[in-house]
């Protein structure tokens, strides 16, 4: 046993780096979790790994969204809703329209 502490280990870094990046790489793109697992000193197969499965949990996450989305939305009438926004608000639309004189071209 090292009288060194776990969580001041290199080792325990990498790890803590590792997780963090595994959670996070939902929201990240590849290159960005390429980028961030190649500072660490790790094997190629075990970044490539790493990369593999933040691209796959990117897309179950985004899936899982879609999914949830469509199931919510499909439940949705949108007359209904149309008909409750007529029906409870007042329209009120304010313009503003300017007209700006075009740059001359060289050939005029």
């Amino acid at each position: 046993m090292s009288s060194k502490n776990e969580k001041d280990s290199p080792l325990g870094d990498v790890i803590k780096k590792v997780v963090s990046i595994g959670v996070g790489a939902a929201f990240m793109t590849e290159d960005t979790v390429k980028n961030l697992l190649g500072d660490l000193p790790l094997p190629k197969d075990i970044i490539s790994g790493l990369v593999q499965n933040a691209k796959s949990a990117k897309e179950d996450f985004s899936n899982s969204v879609r999914e949830e989305i469509s199931q919510h939305l499909n439940k949705v009438d949108p007359k209904k809703v149309i008909a409750e926004v007529l029906d409870g608000y007042d329209i009120e639309v304010n313009a503003k329209f300017s007209f700006k004189k075009k740059a001359k071209q060289e050939n005029e």
